[in-house]
């Protein structure tokens, strides 16, 4: 393979940016691919997959790299001499990559990776936590499944198409696509390419939607006609899935305290077809209020780690801290103690969360049974999906109900 001076100074650019200022590896890539019109597909992979790699692995190749942060320019420029070297590509005679140690590379990546904190490529406060919460054994294989690059899942829209359909006029388009057993709406797309320029996204046929997190909307048992509440909806990629499964009958109530992503729920529920969401931004606690035991079902997609989503979101392991971990723990029990008032009798509520710690999950839905806001509740199913299981996102979900 032959390497372009303007696509690796790209990468370095990029992760200079991710690196130094702290910016989201997702949005920052999204700009750089824009920078030259003249890149093709492939040029714009090697972007995107060197640029993740090296973001994946920053404190292996860190480590053999002998740098520390903040990474100078010469210093970027040695992660991208070791991820190359890693992965048997020549270097070019440039003075930029001057000097690289290749054989000594080999020899140091060699010995970290007998370490998993090197080996995984995590902070030593995460992996203390994972470890003591999860143990050695399962903790060792979760972390190894979550830094795998994810498969893009499209989750088909029921209320335009199926997904047998769905797979002829991807393919019409020159992607190919298979379905999975126990997952009724996924395709997984053969290649990594970008669906959302395609007729068949534009017409609202399908969402992007990992195949764990589609379990979620069935999970809460939605019948056409009923009133949900979706509590931290977000852009709302469950929201249009309730909508498909009630077959646009009954009403969604979407709720969020960011009028932002809202707007985007809007744009996005008309490309879908889906025409029984309303969304109310929450200004205050009396947009709760009002709902108080008003709905058939409640979905609480609680914000949390995103420890179970780390394949598509690497730069995560760098951002979180042990701090935000305490605080969203927190505001995790508040949303549970609030939201579950909106469940009228006979109702049910959904606590979910793309996180794989007991913590965030098992233990908050035991520390709500037993606190006076959820003594009318009781456990009726619950989920673990771990990644080096399913071969997806990590995802917890469990389903109260109540008296």
């Amino acid at each position: 393979m032959r390497l372009h001076r303007n696509l690796v100074f790209a990468v370095v650019d990029t992760l200079h940016l991710v690196f130094n200022e702290g910016k989201y590896a997702d949005k920052e890539l999204a700009n750089t691919l824009k920078r030259d019109k003249r890149w093709g597909a492939r040029d714009r992979s090697f972007i995107a997959e060197t640029v993740y790699d090296i973001v994946r692995w920053k404190r292996l190749y860190a480590a053999i790299a002998e740098v520390k942060e903040p990474y100078s320019r010469p210093n970027l420029f040695r992660l991208f001499a070791v991820w190359a070297t890693l992965k048997g590509i020549a270097l070019p005679d440039w003075k930029q990559l001057e000097d690289t140690p290749t054989r000594r590379i080999k020899g140091k990546f060699d010995e970290l990776s007998q370490i998993r904190v090197y080996r995984e490529s995590i902070p030593d406060w995460l992996d203390k936590i994972a470890v003591q919460e999860m143990g050695e054994e399962k903790w060792s294989k979760e972390i190894a499944s979550l830094n795998k690059t994810a498969p893009v899942v499209l989750r088909t829209n029921k209320l335009k198409t199926d997904s047998k359909s769905l797979r002829d006029l991807l393919f019409q388009e020159e992607i190919e696509a298979h379905s999975i057993q126990n997952y009724p709406d996924a395709l997984v797309l053969e290649e990594r390419t970008n669906v959302f320029k395609t007729q068949t996204f534009k017409n609202g046929f399908f969402e992007v939607q990992d195949a764990s997190s589609q379990l979620v909307a069935p999970f809460l048992q939605v019948e056409p006609g009923m009133r949900v509440v979706d509590t931290c909806a977000g852009a709302g990629g469950k929201a249009l899935h309730l909508a498909a499964l009630m077959e646009n009958k009954g009403q969604i109530i979407a709720l969020d305290i960011y009028g932002n992503k809202l707007k985007e729920l809007k744009r996005r529920a008309k490309r879908a077809g889906a025409h029984n969401i309303e969304t109310r931004t929450i200004e205050n606690n009396k947009v709760i209020k009002k709902l108080h035991q008003k709905a058939d079902r409640v979905l609480i997609d609680a914000p949390c780690s995103g420890l179970g989503v780390l394949s598509r979101n690497p730069d995560a392991k760098w951002k979180l801290q042990p701090e935000f971990l305490e605080k969203i723990k927190a505001v995790q029990r508040e949303i549970l103690a609030n939201y579950s008032k909106i469940v009228k009798s006979g109702g049910k509520l959904v606590y979910a969360t793309c996180s794989i710690l007991p913590s965030e999950n098992q233990q908050q839905v035991e520390f709500f049974l037993n606190s006076e806001a959820g003594k009318d509740f009781t456990l009726e199913d619950q989920k673990i999906i771990l990644s080096y299981e399913s071969g997806y996102d990590g995802f917890y979900m469990a389903r109260l109900i109540k008296k």
